[in-house]
């Protein structure tokens, strides 16, 4: 799952809502919702998302799982 708290937070850095990313990224706002309250979104939606925001580090936010297993290997 995503970091749905730090994601929001870019979205507001921005200067956009999470209406106006749906509609750039052309999925219903219904469906963008549905997908930030699940902290689930698929890899072409996730590529868009960090081109929009222009996300510095996509791993912490997309891949936070992952990065925290590694951390604690």
């Amino acid at each position: 799952m995503i970091r749905v708290d730090e994601l929001r937070g870019i979205i507001a850095t921005r200067g956009l809502s999470q209406r106006k990313v749906a509609k750039i990224m052309g999925i219903a706002e219904k469906t963008f919702y549905s997908k930030m309250r699940a902290g689930v979104f698929r890899s072409d939606e996730i590529e868009k998302m960090i081109e929009i925001l222009e996300i510095d580090n996509p791993s912490e936010i997309f891949l936070a799982d992952l990065v925290r297993d590694t951390h604690h290997q």
